[in-house]
């Protein structure tokens, strides 16, 4: 598994012209957030979209006991900075600098309405990789294949080079999409959009159950769709 998943193919690096293919600006109205994900009567929007994944449990995986972690910037920056400038890291994510330019990406994240929650993989309690779970339906992937609702997506780093090469990347690719297929009962589908010249990475997404649906042309990249189906996922 090679050290990132894939560049965000609706991300762009601080000072880019984001236009309108930044995620965090397809704004949604408080009623059509209600209706995408009811809650309690009065409760908060933020987290509902995602089906509260801050209160999902770890789950065990050959590799160890998993659980994701929603990101503290307080806390977690300095960590996730030092990975964004890795080179290997940097390539796709396209987030190297100093640790304002992760601040900015994270925090546009936690300041939205909760469509995408980063968060650290904590294996057997020690922070080892960076995912971003987020409804692929309203973001602006959803314009280049035919979405459904509640469609999730993944993005993933593997920090640690440690980890890397060795399986883990498939392991937790493996354990996050039963987690969301677990614990999101309306998502039918769990998809990623890796770089379609990383190779290794589409490996690991097929490794972890993942089909190639598509190519598709990004802002930013030709990307390969994966695509995990709950319908198949006891079977790949």
């Amino acid at each position: 598994m090679p050290p990132t998943e894939a560049h965000p193919g609706t991300t762009t690096p601080p000072g880019a012209d984001r236009g309108a293919d930044d995620t965090l600006d397809l704004h949604l109205s408080e009623e059509l957030v209600a209706l995408l994900a009811p809650g309690e009567p009065g409760g908060s929007a933020h987290g509902d979209l995602l089906d509260d994944l801050a209160g999902w449990p770890p789950a065990d995986t050959p590799a160890g006991r998993f659980r994701l972690v929603p990101v503290r910037l307080d806390r977690d920056l300095p960590l996730i900075a030092r990975w964004m400038n890795d080179p290997a890291v940097a390539a796709f994510w396209e987030l190297e600098g100093p640790e304002s330019v992760t601040a900015e990406h994270i925090r546009a994240q936690l300041a939205g309405d909760g469509r995408s929650v980063p968060c650290l993989g904590v294996l057997d309690s020690t922070p080892m990789s960076y995912f971003e779970i987020y409804r692929a339906d309203l973001d602006p992937l959803a314009r280049h294949y035919p979405a459904r609702p509640h469609d999730t997506g993944i993005h993933l780093l593997i920090g640690g080079v440690a980890d890397r090469g060795r399986g883990v990347g498939t392991t937790l690719l493996r354990a996050v999409a039963d987690l969301v297929l677990d614990h999101r009962p309306r998502c039918t589908r769990v998809l990623a959009e890796p770089d379609l010249r990383n190779t290794p990475s589409v490996a690991a997404f097929l490794g972890a159950g993942f089909r190639l649906s598509a190519e598709v042309d990004l802002p930013d990249k030709r990307a390969a769709l994966m695509v995990r189906d709950r319908a198949l996922r006891h079977v790949l």
